[in-house]
């Protein structure tokens, strides 16, 4: 059963829907667009490819409960 929930919780999150558990916290995935940077050791330049990753909200009951 647990696994039948990530594997769902994770098939929603690669669509790019936001994954919500009433009162406990929220899965969503923020993407980033691609730069160039430097690296700091040897100056050279380098492109970094747009990229996307799954965040964590906690939930205001959560956070409450967590906080007491």
């Amino acid at each position: 059963m647990v696994d039948v929930f990530f594997n769902g919780m994770a098939d929603a999150l690669a669509k790019g829907d936001r994954v919500e558990i009433r009162g406990l916290c929220s899965f969503f995935v923020k993407e980033y667009d691609g730069y160039n940077r430097r690296n700091p050791k040897t100056g050279e330049r380098a492109k970094i490819a747009p990229k996307k990753l799954p965040f964590f909200k906690a939930g205001k009951e959560l956070k409450d409960r967590v906080d007491s």
